[in-house]
């Protein structure tokens, strides 16, 4: 989970009290006071024993000054992190449940929802057919993303053991061109009718939620599930999100398709390089150069960059084993925290060349929903490596490449886990390039001064933080990689 706390605000009257605007993976989720913050690390302390908990800002006796509000909110958002950063408090039924009911609490305070009873009906599209259609879902106000897919799901008489493989997506169809824009994954605690109250005109749809492709084979054994996934995937070679490599492909999936054959059309269609990808809107990019524009699709343990130049389209990829970090640096504006972000950078730093890093950046909207697709892919790449699974090794990892595509467009899967970060407040300027790999103990990420934002408020986000090094970020996947692998 990605939490942040851009700001807080003055609430209450005779006396008022500070409280914090909480966000989740990008989004506004709840509005807490100290002392709630406070019970909570209380009952993660109780209930978590063996686990060791992060500081906790200390309670103050006298008012505070403007300058300790500022710092008081800069360790409570470090201490956020920290709890979202390690899963055995992610994952705890109590932090859960106490994201869950605060969500509601903060609807109900400001008026949202009129009562924990309340009862609505959801639109839910789902591909029981390629272009998918809604179905009618009644659930209470209170009912969390889990609950409301296992309705879902018990609606399209999917088995019970094979709702794991789907989640649900927030997404938002493009005015002129109708595309499909995914906005982020519903987490499991959170209320989908509350959370689409923040994002309208946000739609729900049904995907599936995994990266490696091999797990089609649990899916194509059932008849609903099959459907699903081959609906899905039709609607996606629709879209040109899944390349389609020659013509004489195409004419081939389309045959299958007019026979009604979906399990041909799966098999044929795994075997497209782009399959089992997740796409993105186009954003700007420094790679191979500043101020570029590019596809970006993340998925096949890689991040790929499609860049148009003259009549040939580019593809370079990168591969995720070779990510030695990265980070997400949001910028809201302090006057609203309710408003979206104004700006969003995701940055990766990357094994480019023996002993030679370089940081990428990528302006998008999007930024923290790529973040989490990479931690989901590298987590679920060493999930496979402990199990003993058919994972590659890293040193089978290829140089980046780049070479000319027929298409432009790429796929997507879904993302399945929660993300793992710290962060610290600071104003982020990413160099297009890093020093060789011996300087790279030095703080690259420059920290401000705690102080009350007045126009804006930077944040940078940074994964799989090792406390052995400071504020630098390591993903676990890099380790093993070596000069002789390149």
């Amino acid at each position: 989970m990605h939490f942040s706390i851009p700001d807080s605000q003055e609430l209450g009257s005779s006396p008022t009290y500070t409280a914090y605007n909480i966000h989740i993976n990008g989004s506004p989720h709840c509005v807490l006071r100290y002392k709630q913050l406070h019970s909570l690390n209380e009952q993660l302390r109780r209930h978590c024993v063996g686990v060791p908990l992060p500081p906790f800002p200390p309670k103050r006796l006298l008012p505070l000054t403007n300058g300790q509000l500022e710092a008081r909110r800069s360790a409570l958002e470090q201490y956020l992190q920290a709890v979202g950063q390690d899963n055995r408090l992610a994952r705890s039924a109590h932090l859960q449940h106490f994201l869950q009911r605060a969500q509601l609490d903060t609807a109900l305070a400001e008026g949202m929802v009129i009562s924990d009873c309340e009862e609505q009906q959801l639109e839910v599209q789902v591909y029981t057919n390629p272009s998918s259609e809604r179905i009618l879902v009644s659930c209470s106000v209170q009912q969390n993303a889990s609950a409301l897919l296992k309705s879902v799901c018990q609606d399209l008489q999917l088995p019970e053991e094979l709702m794991r493989f789907f989640c649900l997506f927030l997404v938002r169809r493009q005015r002129k061109s109708d595309e499909l824009h995914l906005v982020r994954r519903l987490m499991d605690f959170e209320s989908p009718y509350i959370t689409r109250l923040h994002g309208d005109p946000c739609e729900l749809l049904l995907r599936t939620c995994y990266w490696d492709s091999s797990r089609d084979a649990k899916l194509i054994g059932n008849k609903v599930a099959l459907s699903l996934l081959y609906n899905q995937t039709v609607a996606d070679v629709n879209r040109e999100w899944v390349v389609i490599c020659s013509p004489g492909e195409g004419r081939q999936l389309s045959s299958l398709q007019m026979q009604g054959r979906p399990r041909e059309y799966m098999e044929l269609v795994r075997q497209l390089p782009s399959y089992g990808c997740l796409q993105f809107d186009e954003a700007q990019v420094d790679y191979p150069e500043p101020n570029t524009m590019a596809l970006v699709s993340i998925g096949n343990k890689e991040l790929a960059l499609r860049t148009a130049r003259g009549a040939k389209i580019y593809e370079t990829k990168f591969r995720v084993t070779r990510m030695r970090s990265w980070r997400v640096s949001v910028t809201h504006n302090a006057l609203e925290s309710r408003l979206p972000p104004t700006h969003l950078q995701l940055a990766f730093e990357y094994l480019i060349g023996k002993q030679t890093l370089r940081w990428i950046t990528i302006n998008s909207e999007q930024a923290m929903l790529m973040s989490v697709c990479l931690q989901a892919m590298v987590d679920e790449l060493l999930q496979r490596g402990n199990s003993g699974g058919d994972g590659t090794h890293p040193g089978s990892d290829e140089e980046q490449e780049r070479t000319p595509v027929t298409s432009s467009s790429s796929t997507p899967s879904s993302t399945c886990s929660t993300s793992t970060w710290a962060s610290s407040s600071c104003s982020t300027s990413t160099a297009p390039t890093t020093p060789p790999v011996r300087f790279l103990s030095e703080d690259s990420a420059p920290r401000s001064k705690p102080r009350f934002a007045t126009s804006r408020t930077f944040g940078a986000v940074f994964f799989r933080n090792d406390v052995d090094i400071g504020s630098r970020v390591a993903n676990e996947a890099f380790e093993g990689i070596g000069d002789d692998d390149l």
